[in-house]
This record gives structure tokens, C-alpha cells and sequence, in this order.
């Protein structure tokens, strides 16, 4: 799947794991945890298998991590 197939909407059901992920849902996107931005499937990089979370970027995921390591 790549940003100009036009097949799917909506959001993307994943099931997070170490170095990959599995698409339960089609769709065109995942939200970031930390942000809400949209994350297409094709550019997400970043995610935590932990918390089955997505986040934009690495400085969302950072962020993240700081805020639950303070609650635990």
C-alpha cells in the first residue's frame, strides 16, 4: 500500500510489535497518541508494542515515554 492508492479511508486498525506491525483494519491512516496528527500507514515509523500507541515523530514518541515514565 502506498499514499496514491485511493482504496481505503478512515483510520487503521494495527496491532503494534517489536520492528513491525500488523494491519487488523484497512485504512488510510493511524493517529498519534501524543499529538492526534494523522499518520499515514506508509510513513510510520515510530510507535510504541508496549502501549499500542503510533506517534508522528521521534520527538512525540519522547515525549510519551517522559510522560509515562513519570506516572509509573
Amino acid at each position: 500500500m502506498n499514499r496514491f492508492e485511493k482504496s481505503f479511508s478512515g483510520p487503521a486498525e494495527l496491532t503494534y510489535g517489536d520492528g513491525d506491525f500488523l494491519i487488523l483494519k484497512p485504512g488510510a491512516y493511524v493517529v498519534c497518541a501524543e499529538t492526534g496528527k494523522h499518520i499515514a500507514l506508509d510513513e510510520l515509523r515510530y510507535w510504541s508494542a508496549e502501549l499500542q500507541e503510533a506517534y508522528c515523530d521521534a520527538g512525540a514518541a519522547l515525549t510519551r515515554w517522559r510522560t509515562v515514565q513519570k506516572a509509573s
